[in-house]
């Protein structure tokens, strides 16, 4: 199963995120290397939501990433939620649906 991690990101998000991005991007490239984390990565113009895609059995990897991220830690997330996702396409689909 793929679940959404979405983050509304504060106002002041690019600005901060300098003191805290290594930290951030170590956490994120270690769930990677576990397997749990596919991809992540911030919306553009504006700068104000981020995806990050896990897949698991349950939504905890997701759930977990997000209580020990220090953009959370730090005021630069201003609410996130997991969602669980039913994708359909692709090689990495959780739950293939062809024609």
């Amino acid at each position: 199963m793929h679940y959404l991690l979405i983050y509304d990101l504060s106002a002041d998000y690019l600005e901060k995120r300098g003191d805290y991005r290594i930290d951030h991007l170590s956490l994120a490239w270690e769930a990677h290397d576990r397997g749990e984390l596919i991809l992540g990565g911030a919306l553009q113009e504006p700068a104000d939501k981020a995806y990050l895609l896990f897949k698991g059995d349950s939504p905890k990897a997701a759930e977990d990433f997000a209580k020990s991220d220090p953009y959370v830690k730090n005021g630069l997330i201003k609410k996130w939620e997991v969602r669980p996702w039913m994708t359909v396409v692709g090689d990495q689909s959780a739950s293939p649906v062809k024609p």
